[in-house]
């Protein structure tokens, strides 16, 4: 693969963001460590201390991997993880139909390459984590995915389920999911690829498997040759490691409620909220299996909405004595998660660096400081067929965020050898000169009418209009092939104007150019690649 890159500027990405990977300065008020400077993240990691027990963390995450086929790279890495001065490079993600959209693929390819790279500039062991998010309850965001079909974009999607709704982890693949099955096959053509890649699918997506285990063994299929280990929370022994947390954010929950408050409205202040927040942050994994918020009304009452109560203390003894029964939301998973692993960084898309810009003061209250918080790879796939033609058309990569609409007027300006719109510009100009001298004439004739005059002014403005727009058809008609082509980049690049990676699944390209596309990606990466610009990845032919 060829890489070329696009500034994050010119792209559709929040004003955090962008700040954060071109002037992250302006932000030190809210993260603890440069992700773009190694010789601060030297400085940081030179006498960290690991607060866990590794040994208790390696059985526990020994146990959580049981159910998938790793790579002995991967078994190795495990062990790696209780040396003393090992760390880890943790991503995570939902477990998405056929792995969800493109992004997951994007951030465990980050994570492995940060691990590389970090292994050698700490000259110690740096392990790659996938954090499977194994107690997400928001199945809707799951149950769909989204692939290319002859230039157009389809959608695929189980039936939806009643909610409350147990964690996604737990589910079995619902019996509409052979229908779908089918359904993506038929939309993907047959490629020399094809049987490889369905092969692999029906490996780890079978009939009444769990999203956990089909999800990680896609995972682990593609990624553990890397080394790269899964970690969860959703498991007995790591709740029983991490329990301390949930507890404290109950006795603390006033201190850990301000701490965000606090620093969420320093964000406000220059950029955007992006999680909201709530008096309590944990959950309940009620009698029936579903996941409920906690509520925290008052000081000593908690209560979710299937009726179960506790006084503060009688919470404390529930998480102590069943902590099994009680889940993270968004912002005490990374408490979680640190208090389990070695973390060095996390990986995260743009919408978790803009949450963690509302947790600094939330770490600071567990006595912990915030890991580097990395962007993930953020690219775009460039098929052969739609790079040749993109060179035939007047437009960057990035101008293709625009409205199809706007693209196709830009190009009919562009093309033109008539300028429609200065000549239209100029026999307004025209008409309305001539108006103005006319109706100031009628004006003095009768002074009633100088409205009726004005109205027929405004009357040749519309029949004028209506002509450029048809001169515009006009000249869309003569290069219509032209404008198609138009289309047919805009859907591949920025399908629904979304960017690619938000929308597509990864198998799309799996099936047609080969399961091993991201091994390729991934060796494209240059070493020092710092992943703070928006990557163009040109497929070869």
């Amino acid at each position: 693969m060829q890489i070329t890159d696009c500034s994050f500027q010119q792209l559709p990405f929040s004003k955090l963001f962008k700040t954060y990977t071109s002037a992250y300065g302006k932000l030190d008020a809210f993260y603890e460590t440069s992700p773009f400077d190694e010789a601060q993240i030297t400085r940081r990691f030179e006498n960290f201390d690991f607060k866990g027990d590794r040994a208790r963390t390696v059985e526990a995450l020994r146990a959580f991997n049981e159910p998938f086929d790793h790579h002995q790279k991967a078994r190795n890495n495990l062990e790696r993880l209780q040396e003393e001065d090992a760390l880890a490079i943790v991503t995570g993600q939902q477990l998405g139909i056929y792995g969800g959209p493109l992004y997951t693929v994007l951030k465990t390819i980050s994570t492995i390459h940060l691990a590389q790279r970090m292994e050698k500039v700490l000259e110690r062991p740096v392990i790659p984590i996938f954090w499977l998010a194994d107690e997400d309850h928001d199945y809707d965001e799951v149950r769909s995915m989204q692939i290319l079909s002859r230039d157009n974009i389809q959608q695929f999607e189980l039936p939806a389920k009643q909610q409350p709704s147990p964690a996604v982890a737990e589910m079995s693949l619902p019996a509409g999911f052979a229908q779908l099955k089918e359904e993506v096959r038929s939309a993907l053509y047959e490629t020399e690829f094809s049987d490889d890649l369905w092969q692999l699918l029906d490996d780890c997506f079978s009939p009444d498997e769990t999203y956990f285990k089909a999800f990680g063994q896609f995972i682990c299929r593609l990624f553990s040759k890397y080394g790269l280990v899964l970690a969860g929370s959703n498991h007995p022994e790591v709740k029983e490691i991490t329990k301390s947390i949930l507890k404290r954010s109950v006795s603390n929950a006033e201190q850990l409620k301000d701490a965000l408050a606090e620093q969420t409205e320093q964000v406000k202040i220059s950029y955007h909220q992006q999680v909201t927040l709530y008096d309590s942050n944990i959950f309940w994994f009620s009698d029936s299996g579903a996941r409920l918020k906690i509520d925290h009304p008052d000081e000593d009452s908690w209560i979710v909405s299937e009726g179960e109560s506790w006084t503060t203390d009688e919470l404390l003894q529930q998480i102590d004595k069943t902590p099994e029964r009680f889940s993270p939301n968004v912002f005490l998973r990374p408490i979680l998660q640190d208090a389990l692993l070695p973390t060095l960084g996390y990986v995260a898309g743009p919408g978790e660096v803009a949450y963690y810009a509302q947790m600094k003061s939330f770490y600071a209250s567990f006595e912990r400081a915030m890991p580097v918080i990395f962007p993930r790879l953020s690219g775009t796939l460039i098929e052969p067929a739609v790079d040749r033609i993109m060179g035939e058309l007047p437009f960057e990569f990035a101008d293709y965020s625009q409205r199809i609409e706007d693209l196709e007027s830009t190009y009919v300006e562009h093309s033109e050898q008539v300028d429609i719109e200065a000549l239209f510009s100029d026999w307004k100009q025209k008409v309305e000169q001539i108006s103005e001298s006319r109706t100031s004439a009628i004006a003095e004739v009768d002074a009633t009418l100088e409205g009726a005059a004005g109205k027929a002014t405004a009357v040749y403005y519309g029949e004028l209009d209506k002509l450029k727009g048809k001169v515009y058809r006009a000249v869309k008609q003569q290069d219509q092939t032209q404008l198609n082509r138009i289309g047919k980049i805009k859907t591949h690049l920025f399908p629904e104007n979304e960017l690619q990676e938000r929308l597509l699944s990864p198998i799309y390209y799996m099936n047609k150019f080969g399961v091993d596309i991201w091994d390729d990606l991934l060796a494209s990466l240059d070493e020092e690649e710092t992943l703070n610009r928006h990557k163009l990845f040109e497929i070869q032919p």
